[in-house]
């Protein structure tokens, strides 16, 4: 798979009637005219192709781990209102990120000023 600059865009010559891509970046990350691009090769997608045999031990092992991360970047994602977005929008999207980072100080200097601690993760229980 391939990702690109996300201000790539694809432009006709008009002589050789050819497309080729060019980066609209103000300042770019490359000197190549079509901006960065990053591949993702299917051996390097653990979530697909985990590499290991399901219920052996190192599976086991690689598991528990993956569990962790995978439930740490969801938190992270429902917390900073990225996850299950409606609207792709960028001013929006900083907007909410904004927002969100706010809503997490409040609670961990409200939750310290009550001294509970254990509300610092999240805004719900602090609030009920």
């Amino acid at each position: 798979m391939k990702f690109v600059c996300p201000k790539m865009k694809w432009e006709r010559d008009s002589i050789t009637k050819k497309t080729k891509r060019v980066c609209h970046c103000d300042h770019p990350c490359t000197a190549s005219s079509c901006g960065r691009m990053i591949y993702i090769y299917p051996a390097q997608n653990l979530r697909t192709y985990p590499g290991t045999v399901r219920d052996a031990p190192e599976w086991d092992s690689v598991y528990k781990m993956r569990v962790n991360v995978e439930k740490s970047i969801s938190h992270f994602k429902d917390s900073f209102c990225v996850a299950g977005r409606k609207t792709h929008n960028e001013k929006t999207l900083h907007a909410d990120l904004l927002l969100a980072g706010i809503t997490q100080l409040i609670t961990v200097m409200v939750a310290d000023k009550i001294h509970k601690h254990q509300y610092i993760r999240s805004l719900k229980p602090l609030i009920a």
